[in-house]
């Protein structure tokens, strides 16, 4: 299955470098984690502070499972904190929601 969400960044072209340079080497322990929710693909796109968030994932795949799992790992939960000190949450996002699902409105 694929997902697709969306979440800003402070726009402060040097907090931009420094988020994109955590991301140019992830903690190995986020890495697995991905892993061993079922995460096989995930990719983020950005324009100036607006990012995009694909997300394959394997059949038996769960958001739900996916949440329970960070909140019981602590290196995500540090991972997730350090994060925000980067982003911003969209204007719509309900309070402490990060990165917000996106609706697919075509496929070619």
């Amino acid at each position: 299955m694929r997902y697709c969400f969306a979440l800003d960044l402070k726009n402060d072209p040097v907090l931009i470098a420094e988020y994109e340079h955590y991301h140019e080497a992830i903690w190995p322990e986020i890495r697995q984690s991905m892993y061993d929710a079922g995460i096989t693909v995930m990719e983020i796109y950005r324009i100036e502070n607006r990012m995009v968030l694909l997300m394959d994932t394997a059949d038996d795949f769960s958001l739900e499972r996916k949440a329970e799992m960070d909140a019981a790992n602590p290196k995500v939960q540090e991972w997730e904190a350090l994060m925000w000190r980067y982003q911003e949450a969209l204007p719509y996002a309900e309070p402490g929601q990060k990165w917000l699902p996106m609706k697919r409105i075509f496929v070619l």
